[in-house]
């Protein structure tokens, strides 16, 4: 049996506020009447075959025949002119003799002769093929050829290394007269050698103890006290192997005076 009204509730019991959406007012050209008045002016003389009345020539301007073709301009021969605005020369005729007689003193087969000794063999290209039906490709373009190796800067240090190597040594600088007018003000002092060494020796035995307390505890964490010891464990061992790195990473190291 399906029910008409809902369950009740007791979110139910509260009146609330009926929301009303207020819609604005439709936009309306100011143009209107105006765009209808000019769209059906045009449409009344036209409901026919055409206008009422058409403006017809006069008897005397009848159509003629190509009167309507356009006026081509006048037909003149076509000359060939040359780049300077002279003509080129023309053909030599059939019956023109040409000049004879001229010699020259050149040995044009002792020249050719020296020009094919001198003159280096051609050099054939390298190429390679990379189908089984012997398709032959350029072997520039391959990327076997070693082209970085023939750059002028090949092995040279980048500018942008060299300039970024200038400022670490300007910031280490800085760095170091800082410390020194720190430690001139008495605000820091140097940790000695016998202090690091037991510091670091300490932080060890801490971590080893922390260790042995994690490898203590149950397999099966299945109760919030267990989760909660070992999670604590846990980010106390990860403390210690920060400060451990951070002191053997580093040999010198400055404590603030408080």
């Amino acid at each position: 049996m399906t029910t008409i009204f809902p369950p009740e509730s007791i979110y139910n019991l509260i009146p609330r506020d009926e929301v009303r959406f207020e819609t604005l007012p439709r936009y309306t050209s100011k143009f209107r009447d105006q765009v209808k008045q000019e769209t059906k002016s045009g449409k009344a003389a036209h409901r026919t075959m055409g206008p009422m009345k058409v403006e017809t020539a006069a008897p005397e301007k009848f159509l003629r025949k190509h009167s309507k073709e356009p006026n081509l301009p006048e037909k003149k021969p076509f000359i060939y002119i040359d780049r300077d605005g002279r003509r080129k020369p023309p053909v030599p005729a059939r019956t023109e003799i040409p000049k004879m007689g001229i010699n020259s003193a050149k040995d044009f087969i002792r020249d050719n002769t020296i020009k094919n000794l001198l003159t280096a063999p051609m050099q054939p290209q390298p190429i390679y093929a990379d189908t089984k039906h012997g398709a032959k490709q350029p072997l520039e373009y391959s990327g076997l050829v070693p082209k970085y190796l023939k750059k002028k800067d090949y092995g040279q240090i980048p500018e942008y290394l060299l300039q970024r190597k200038v400022e670490e040594g300007k910031a280490q600088e800085e760095y170091d007269e800082y410390v020194k007018e720190r430690l001139r003000q008495g605000a820091m002092k140097q940790l000695s050698d016998d202090e690091r060494l037991s510091t670091l020796q300490g932080l060890k035995r801490n971590w080893e103890e922390l260790h042995h307390q994690y490898q203590a505890l149950s397999i099966v964490t299945d109760t919030g006290p267990k989760k909660c010891i070992k999670e604590k464990l846990e980010t106390q061992m990860k403390q210690l192997e920060k400060d451990i790195d951070l002191i053997e990473r580093h040999k010198t190291i400055y404590i603030a005076n408080n």
